[in-house]
């Protein structure tokens, strides 16, 4: 049996299904996916062994360069890709409105969330068979949920197994033993005071652990450099494509974490890691596997706000 998925983004959201590509695996031998993705997350399903090609899109930058995305041949070539195959099925786990529309292209029929449980309820049009999957649980329960009964067979019980193939870990380069402090993030009501991260930092070098801090961007660099700014055992790593950072999560002793991508790539990985939730519900969204901790701010009606800038304004009282 062959399979499209459609799991566009963002990365934290393509991690979560890895877990329901190994219990399709295990429940239906023989069992191979293919993987619509998004390009800058593209390196991720080729990590799982039931994944045999991967199809990259750019609906992100695509729709802010229309002419040029058909013009350059790009759409054409996509529409091309996803043709070659005959699948057997599709299985749109993104639940939206631009993953549905992808399914247009693929003489197969389609699988996804019925309206009440898909984020865009438009999506489920799209579909010959929609399920409905109770909102309330985490994503990755969710999405085991959706293969199962896309698929056909009982959801195992348990917990979600990501089935990564073995990565591997660094060389001599980091020879200490080292904590990875995962500061990068997109909301600003996710980011933790840089201070705190400098603390920490200290608190790691008194019981003999280095720091590693990695980045994405100018903006995330510069705040790296703040963070290790004077301190001895706090580094600055060299920028990293998503598989150099997964062999230096894969080294690590430990991370912490924001609510962040990465953060559920160290969970994949099954690195012990501390993460921080704000405006975000951890049970919903939060690291998911083992050795997984998370701290949520507890502080009465105003979390999780779900709020990408704060509106808190707090009272006399």
């Amino acid at each position: 049996m062959r399979v499209l998925l459609i799991k566009t983004s963002s990365l934290g959201d393509v991690i979560h299904a890895l877990p329901a590509l190994t219990d399709a695996q295990r429940a239906l031998p023989g069992i191979r996916f293919d993987w619509v993705v998004e390009e800058g997350f593209a390196e991720i399903p080729a990590w799982h062994p039931a994944v045999d090609r991967v199809i990259p899109v750019a609906i992100r930058r695509w729709r802010k360069h229309l002419w040029q995305t058909f013009r350059s041949g790009e759409w054409r070539r996509f529409k091309q890709q996803v043709r070659e195959q005959r699948y057997d099925l599709v299985i749109d786990a993104q639940g939206l409105f631009k993953s549905a529309w992808l399914t247009r292209y693929v003489d197969a029929p389609v699988a996804g969330l019925d309206r009440d449980s898909a984020r865009e309820p438009v999506a489920s049009r799209f579909y010959d068979r929609a399920f409905a999957v109770p909102r309330g649980q985490h994503a990755v329960e969710r999405l085991r949920q959706l293969f199962a009964q896309a698929l056909g067979y009982p959801q195992p019980s348990g917990m979600g197994d990501y089935g990564l193939k073995p990565l591997a870990t660094l060389d001599d380069t980091l020879q200490a033993p080292f904590v990875l402090f995962l500061h990068g993030t997109t909301w600003d009501t996710k980011h933790w005071p840089e201070l705190y991260w400098r603390q920490l930092a200290e608190l790691m070098a008194a019981r003999g652990l280095q720091v590693q801090l990695p980045w994405g961007n100018p903006a995330e660099k510069a705040r790296a450099e703040r963070i290790a700014d004077g301190l001895d055992s706090a580094h600055v790593l060299p920028k990293l494509n998503l598989a150099g950072v997964a062999r230096v999560l894969a080294s690590a002793q430990a991370c912490v974490a924001v609510d962040t991508g990465i953060g559920h790539l160290a969970a994949a990985l099954d690195v012990p890691t501390i993460s921080l939730f704000g405006p975000t519900n951890p049970g919903l969204t939060g690291a998911y596997g083992k050795s997984q901790v998370h701290l949520a701010s507890d502080y009465p009606g105003c979390t999780p706000c779900l709020q990408k800038k704060c509106t808190y304004q707090p009272t006399a009282d």
